[in-house]
C-alpha cells in the first residue's frame, strides 16, 4: 500500500499570508465504543530539517512504535502543543461530533503563544473566532494535522492501556475500545463498564438484552 506523504503546502501558504502561528488539529477516537475521544492541537516551528520528518504520516498508517518516537520527536520540537480529552459520559450526553469539536477547543486553549491560524481535520470550529480552513483528509496531507493526529493517538492510547488495568478483562490494551471481534465477544460475556459508551449501538444493543 502506498503511503501518502503529507506536505507543508497549507502551512506555507498560511506563512506567506503573514499567520506566524499555525496550529494542525486533529483526534484519535471518534468510533470506539469505549473510552474518550482525544484531540491534539500543534503549533511547528517553520524550519523542521530533522530526519525524522519523513516518517510523518496519518497516524493510522504508522506503528505502534514509530508512533511513540515520533510522539517524542514532535513533542520535543514543537513551539505549542496541547491535548483535549472528553470522556465516554459526556459523549453519552452530547454527542461524538460535539464531544469531539469540545475536545479540540480544550486542545486549543492550551496554546502557548495563541495560534493565529487554524488548520483542522474536516472540522471546523465556529465558536473559535481564529481564522481556520478544514482540510479534507488532512491528516494524510497536511504535516500540522499528521502531527497532530499522532499525538492525539499516542495519548489516547496510552490512556487506554491504563483503562485497561482500571477494566481488566475488555483487553482494551489491544483494540483501545474499537469494536473489533474480541472486544464485542467481551461486552456479551461482561456487560458494559463505566468507560463504555451507551449510546453506542452495539452497547445499546446489549443494554437492551441484558433488560429483557
Amino acid at each position: 500500500m502506498r503511503i501518502v506523504k503529507p506536505t507543508f503546502q497549507e502551512e506555507n501558504i498560511c506563512w506567506q499570508q503573514g499567520f506566524r502561528f499555525v496550529a494542525g488539529i486533529d483526534e484519535a477516537g471518534r468510533g470506539p465504543l469505549a473510552g474518550p475521544v482525544v484531540a491534539a492541537a500543534v503549533i511547528l516551528p517553520k524550519e523542521l530539517k530533522n530526519p525524522w520528518i519523513k516518517l510523518v504520516a496519518d497516524s493510522k498508517l504508522v506503528t505502534e512504535i514509530r508512533r511513540e518516537y515520533l510522539f517524542d520527536c514532535i513533542t520535543g520540537i514543537a513551539v505549542s502543543y496541547g491535548v483535549g480529552v472528553i470522556d465516554a459520559g459526556i459523549i453519552d450526553i452530547i454527542g461524538i461530533a460535539k464531544a469531539t469539536r469540545l475536545a479540540m477547543k480544550s486542545a486549543v486553549k492550551q496554546l502557548q503563544p495563541s495560534p493565529d491560524y487554524l488548520l483542522i481535520d474536516y472540522f471546523r470550529l465556529p465558536e473559535v473566532r481564529i481564522k481556520q480552513q478544514g482540510v479534507l483528509e488532512g491528516d494524510s496531507v497536511c504535516f500540522s494535522i499528521a502531527c497532530a493526529s499522532i499525538i492525539a493517538k499516542v495519548t489516547r492510547d496510552r490512556l487506554m492501556r491504563a483503562l485497561d488495568k482500571e477494566y481488566p478483562g475488555y483487553y482494551l490494551s489491544e483494540h483501545k475500545g474499537y469494536a473489533t471481534k474480541k472486544h464485542q465477544e467481551c461486552l456479551r460475556r461482561l456487560g458494559p463498564s463505566p468507560i463504555h459508551r451507551i449510546t453506542f449501538q452495539p452497547v445499546r444493543d446489549q443494554i437492551a438484552e441484558s433488560d429483557e
